[in-house]
């Protein structure tokens, strides 16, 4: 079971630091790059959904983390465990205490309503989101070399 687990957990780790790869390296790029200010609706969508989703991803991942920690405390690789698991909760925190105020209000903007200074709001966001992806990669890889 402790082998599932930990298999379960490299898995969903992975496809978050993807998708929060993806976000930070090419749809937000992209959609700046957009005409005539066309990225704000874009952004605001994907405040909406991702902001909907996210959270319960970033808190599964922390429970797989800690569940597969407490599972193999003792055994080899329960040290890197530990530590992924401690910098996705520091993911977490981050998010909360910076992310999410941002995101919160990107989600309300729209073409028509956006206010003036949009473009540094998302630039402060993306700014603390590569951060987040850094951090979460180093958790990911971290819970990749506990399974070897």
């Amino acid at each position: 079971m402790q082998d599932t687990l930990a298999v379960v957990a490299v898995v969903v780790v992975g496809l978050m630091v993807g998708v929060e790869f993806a976000v930070a390296a090419f749809v937000n790029p992209i959609l700046d790059r957009l005409p005539n200010d066309g990225g704000i609706a874009a952004r605001s969508d994907g405040a909406r959904v991702l902001g909907r989703v996210m959270p319960f991803w970033y808190i599964c991942s922390v429970v797989l983390g800690v569940v597969w920690a407490a599972l193999a405390w003792g055994d080899d690789g329960t040290a890197l465990v530990t530590a992924g698991t401690a910098l996705l909760v520091v993911s977490v925190v981050m998010s909360v205490l910076l992310l999410v105020p941002i995101n919160s209000r990107v989600a309300t903007w729209s073409k028509e309503g956006a206010p003036a200074d949009w473009k540094q709001q998302v630039g402060k966001w993306d700014r603390f989101h590569y951060v987040r992806v850094g951090i979460i990669v180093l958790a990911f890889a971290l819970f990749a070399a506990a399974l070897v």
